[in-house]
């Protein structure tokens, strides 16, 4: 397959036509080194609350389809009143999409809302929603948020995955819900009897529980009274509108106030920066989980803020699920389309072999994006030259910077850049302090978007902040070209992440690992880095075991992770990969002289995963402290992987 750079010098490019922000920063620098970002447009307006905006397209289009899914098994009536409805022209069409428009989304929102009047709930005693997306889920949060009710939606991995619940009994006892929904009652029974009190109304859309549980039909057959009016009258940006958890990548999940100021300010911001939006509703095919800030702010809220259509992907990036995410794509060309790096290495196969996928996918798509992670510059590279070989134009593959504490943009690329690392600039409304913090830029923010704090946790709040009222973001950033600002800012890893060597050498986590996955691939999924307050960084690998064993062929099929990872072809070729990085690093900030291969996963229900697959280093190290230990010991054990020192 051709590269990138000799496409470009086979022919003159052609972008396809899309509106979006300038690249402009206004940059100020005080005497202490600390640097001032901010846009120099003025924040738009936005609406006090996210429902207006669902009453504006209601009355504006109000046949438009705004949500789609694909129906369970023994579906539920449907979540139009009963009625099915039919996708737009051309989208969906014979696929078994369940839908809904904004029409009808209002008045069941509406009838949602006179239902949970009637119960004792507010921020004190909130809704707790434990399955994914599907439309009930939507309905039931915007018919929280329309009478001022906060919602919860919770990680399904802690009541599906967890053994102990121990996250999920955290959440509620913190939470204290006075209602807890669950899409099917049978499978989430059990998570159900372990922690939620029997003195908590549960409501479900199917499978009735054993303890006595309200249907997602009763819910909805609420008659509005002049109360709704006047609830959504109340309601306004200072509103809590649902509690976001934090995935724990570095430390347990904190419950983020979502507020609808910072829902609405943020969606003005993404708005003012893929000016698109205002000019035609976007089509979106979407996977994303709702209990995460992208999928269930970013992505839910440009749906509805713009009056476009949200199809609900039942698909994710892992194998034996990618194919449904597949089958959506085939029939549903989105304008927009955002998935995790790991989601676009898992499409690439079926896009490489298939050119009715590519030609609808890329038929109207004014943008690629991506977020989440560091995407490898191989995987961005081949998805905009396969753009650009589909439709002869090229796609804007774009990307952005932010957390739950942000709801979440908070910086963004709107411009091609070679770089897969270059986070863009802030948008207007944002403020911005890059303060210098041992070598590196920490980021604080400051803005409307920005949460008022943690859930019942005043001393976690007090500690985000700096002296001047500033969000203390957590990552460092640095300019992609330090002379020219307006060229974007790079991600320089987590502060909580890195750490000293013994030497007083600083290590930074983040770019050393993106380097290191990149450099074994495809032989590593990911990585540890130790070597705080030791002469040396080590690391433990947890492996790729499936292209493992094609490093020694003669493996039975049945073999054991433990197996794999102590054959003599895999040791010699992470040892050929491990020298090979350590003769190529400029120093012991960058040299990495051991290695062990894990042979057991991280483990959620131990706290060294979250629920969307990311590490949470520290816990890693701290759970496995006596390898760590091994990865230092003199003499080396016999599964400590050593470079050859010269």
């Amino acid at each position: 397959m051709a590269s990138l750079q000799t496409i470009r010098s086979e022919a003159p490019r052609r972008a396809r036509v899309v509106r979006l922000c300038a690249p402009e920063v206004v940059v100020d620098r005080d005497a202490d080194g600390t640097i001032h970002l901010r846009s120099p447009h003025a924040l738009p307006p936005y609406a006090d609350k996210l429902t207006e905006r669902l009453e504006y397209w209601a009355v504006q289009a109000p046949d438009r389809v705004f949500m789609a899914d694909r129906p369970p098994p023994n579906p539920p009536p449907q979540a139009g009143e009963g009625k099915e409805e039919s996708p737009q022209a051309g989208e969906g069409q014979g696929g078994g999409w369940r839908t809904i428009t904004y029409a009808q989304t209002l008045e069941q929102v509406r009838r949602i809302g006179e239902s949970l009047l009637r119960r004792d709930l507010s921020p004190d005693r909130p809704i707790a929603i434990l399955s994914g997306n599907d439309l009930e889920h939507a309905l039931l949060g915007l018919g929280a948020n329309y009478v001022g009710i906060p919602y919860a939606p919770i990680s399904p991995a802690y009541s599906l995955i967890s053994s102990d619940f121990g996250k999920l009994r955290h959440i509620v006892n913190l939470l204290t819900p006075g209602l807890v929904f669950a899409a099917d009652g049978a499978q989430y029974a059990r998570a159900i009897d372990a922690v939620v009190p029997l003195d908590v109304e549960v409501a479900v859309t199917r499978n009735p529980l054993r303890r006595p549980a309200t249907s997602f039909t009763e819910l909805a057959a609420g008659r509005p009274s002049a109360a709704v009016d006047a609830m959504h009258a109340a309601v306004g940006p200072n509103t809590i509108a649902k509690f976001l958890f934090t995935s724990g990548s570095t430390g347990s999940p904190k419950a983020v106030i979502n507020t609808q100021l910072m829902w609405c300010a943020n969606q003005a911001m993404i708005r003012s920066a893929l000016q698109f939006f205002q000019d035609e509703p976007p089509v979106v095919v979407d996977w994303a989980p709702w209990h995460h800030t992208a999928g269930g702010n970013h992505d839910v809220g440009l749906v509805l803020y713009n009056g476009g259509t949200l199809y609900i992907d039942e698909g994710k990036p892992l194998p034996g699920a990618i194919e449904a995410t597949v089958r959506n794509l085939r029939e549903v060309a989105p304008t927009w389309y955002f998935t995790v790096p790991k989601g676009y290495e898992a499409l690439l196969p079926f896009f490489r072999q298939d050119a009715a996928l590519r030609e609808n996918f890329f038929s109207r798509l004014k943008v690629l994006w991506f977020a989440g992670a560091g995407i490898a510059q191989h995987v961005f590279d081949e998805w905009k030259e396969m753009a650009r070989r589909t439709c002869g134009e090229d796609i804007l593959f774009l990307t952005g910077l932010g957390s739950t504490e942000t709801a979440p943009y908070a910086f963004g690329r709107m411009w091609d850049a070679e770089n897969a690392g270059n986070v863009g600039l802030p948008p207007p409304g944002l403020a911005v302090k890059l303060v210098p913090t041992d070598g590196k830029y920490e980021a604080r923010l400051k803005g409307p978007n920005i949460t008022p704090g943690y859930w019942r946790d005043a001393k976690l709040t007090a500690a985000a902040y700096d002296e001047d009222g500033y969000y203390r973001l957590g990552d460092a950033l640095k300019f992609d070209d330090p002379a020219a600002p307006e060229k974007g800012l790079l991600f320089d890893g987590r502060i909580a992440e890195d750490f000293k060597l013994a030497t007083g050498t600083w290590v930074s986590v983040g770019p050393l690992r993106s380097a290191l996955i990149v450099h074994f691939a495809p032989y590593m999924k990911d990585v540890v880095i130790a070597g705080a307050d030791r002469d040396d960084i080590a690391v433990l690998i947890f492996p790729d075991l499936d292209a493992c064993c094609r490093l020694a062929p003669d493996l039975a099929a049945d073999a054991s992770a433990a197996d794999v990872v102590t054959q003599d072809g895999v040791h010699r070729e992470f040892r050929f990969l491990l020298n090979s990085f350590a003769r190529q690093s400029t120093g012991s900030s960058n040299r990495v002289v051991r290695a062990v291969l894990l042979d057991t996963p991280p483990a959620l229900d131990a706290g060294e995963a979250t629920d969307k697959g990311s590490l949470n280093q520290r816990r890693v190290l701290e759970t496995r402290a006596a390898l760590v230990d091994q990865l230092y010991a003199i003499p080396a054990p016999s599964r400590v992987i050593a470079i050859e020192e010269r």
